[in-house]
């Protein structure tokens, strides 16, 4: 999630269990602190661009180093919140524990994934639920910790934590709504899915990106599922076969390693871009939902030495409509182009 997203909700549980007295020093201790495992994008190397993929949502929000991030928020925070609130170090710690305690288990509510069982095990939690970015969940939330703040009301905590989780169930149950849809619309496609995915398009929970994999191909396409359910198909673009899009690489490159470490990245979720040569992308983001236009990607090299690393790139030249055509969507309006339809029995 967002810096100010995951600060908000970070002061909402330490204000929860605050006294009338301490809530307004439990939020700022839980605001930062909740922010805090993010410092991992500093972990980062010019020489090999994928470095931070694998430590961002890594160590710093795994489950087992909440009590050490707690530890190390409270050491540095005491002495400039905790000690002139008038709190001992124990509730200096507890606040900053909840606050940071919030951040991983947020993180993997999203699609990106999160290592919450590091380092007993390398998988991404993805629980598919939320958008990075979503200002319905967002905006109560702040309101709520600073009205606790100002009112010195540790209820209005409470609420706010109430009202993440209810969003967060709503998105659970969304989801699992999208989910039905895309396998019905792969059914109608005659397609056996070997596995499907629906994640929240940007900044609400009202329009998923449906993503499945059959033997050949990758298939994306956009559904809005409530209150009534219309489908917005998108297109297709064949699994990444190294050996067919890039049969120059060597498999002992750096490269070759390169494209495994964004593989893993991007839950095996990966392709060739079929407009530009040599560009690995993730199928998984794009700002409309319905197309496969990645926002990050790998660029391999025919003439790259054998420790070279890919380049990393970011895309986010938005085109003009980009944002009209996802409203349209979220209004569940036909588009320009046509090609959607409503689904029953949903």
């Amino acid at each position: 999630m967002d810096p100010l997203t995951q600060g908000a909700l970070g002061a909402a549980l330490p204000q929860a269990a605050a006294t009338r007295r301490q809530v307004l020093a439990a939020g700022a201790l839980g605001f930062l602190s909740g922010m805090a495992p993010d410092l991992d994008v500093l972990i980062r190397s010019a020489e090999d661009p994928l470095l931070f993929l694998e430590y961002h949502r890594q160590f710093t929000h795994a489950l087992l180093f909440i009590p050490v991030g707690g530890l190390l928020c409270a050491l540095l925070l005491h002495r400039l919140i905790g000690r002139r609130a008038g709190l001992g170090f124990g509730r200096t710690y507890l606040f900053c524990t909840l606050g940071y305690a919030t951040h991983g288990l947020l993180d993997a509510c999203t699609t990106y994934g999160t290592l919450l069982l590091w380092p007993f095990s390398d998988q991404r939690f993805a629980w598919n639920t939320i958008s990075i970015i979503d200002p319905l969940f967002t905006l109560p939330i702040l309101a709520l910790i600073i009205f606790a703040a100002v009112r010195r009301r540790p209820a209005c905590g409470r609420a706010a934590v109430v009202w993440g989780l209810i969003y967060l169930a709503l998105g659970a149950w969304q989801r699992d709504r999208a989910e039905v849809m895309g396998e019905a619309l792969a059914a109608e496609r005659g397609h056996l899915p070997l596995r499907l995915e629906a994640k929240p398009s940007f900044a609400n929970i009202l329009v998923w990106k449906v993503v499945y994999e059959t033997a050949t191909d990758f298939h994306v396409d956009a559904v809005r599922s409530w209150p009534y359910a219309v489908v917005y198909p998108g297109s297709s673009v064949p699994r990444l076969d190294t050996a067919r899009d890039l049969p120059w690489l060597d498999p002992a490159s750096q490269q070759a390693r390169d494209v495994e470490r964004f593989a893993w990245f991007s839950n095996d979720y990966v392709a060739s871009d079929p407009l530009i040569s040599g560009r690995v992308i993730d199928v998984r983001y794009s700002l409309l939902p319905n197309e496969i236009d990645s926002l990050w990607s790998i660029q391999l090299t025919p003439e790259a030495g054998p420790e070279e690393h890919v380049s990393y790139t970011m895309h986010r030249n938005r085109r003009d409509g980009q944002l009209q055509t996802l409203w349209q969507m979220l209004l569940g309006q036909p588009l320009s182009g046509g090609g959607e339809h409503s689904v029953s029995g949903l």
